[in-house]
């Protein structure tokens, strides 16, 4: 592969920041991170990664429509982890391995309840593909 200088020496420079201990295996980490990113797109792909939420739990009926959607997705969801961040917000973190479409279409659900202050879908691998 070649690259342009300007291109090769900020990857360089990159490299040096992250602490990446040689540029083939850190070009093969950031090709990996592409993969994975690309793949949560391919509706049939089996992904896993984590729901982050934080919420006021003070809000009325968000926790009963978060609790729905979580039992109507039951079949995705490995785990869960429950913060209370102060006295009215809380980080809810759920942990789901599935097929992709599912996997983002419970995250859409769960990201629009009213009263969910920040939501996030993180996506990574199986680790079956590498």
């Amino acid at each position: 592969m070649s690259l342009a200088p300007g291109l090769l020496r900020q990857l360089d420079d990159l490299m040096r920041e992250k602490g990446g201990a040689n540029r083939s295996q850190f070009m093969a980490e950031m090709i990996r991170d592409q993969l994975v990113g690309h793949r949560q797109w391919q509706e049939d792909r089996e992904i896993a990664g984590t729901i982050t939420l934080v919420y006021d739990h003070h809000k009325a009926h968000l926790q009963e429509s978060l609790t729905s959607i979580q039992h109507d997705w039951h079949h995705l969801i490995i785990t869960s982890v429950h913060v209370h961040l102060d006295h009215h917000n809380c980080l809810e973190v759920l942990v789901v391995r599935g097929k992709a479409a599912q996997i983002r279409q419970m995250a859409d659900r769960l990201t629009r309840i009213k009263g969910i202050k920040h939501g996030k879908l993180t996506v990574t691998t199986t680790g079956k593909e590498f």
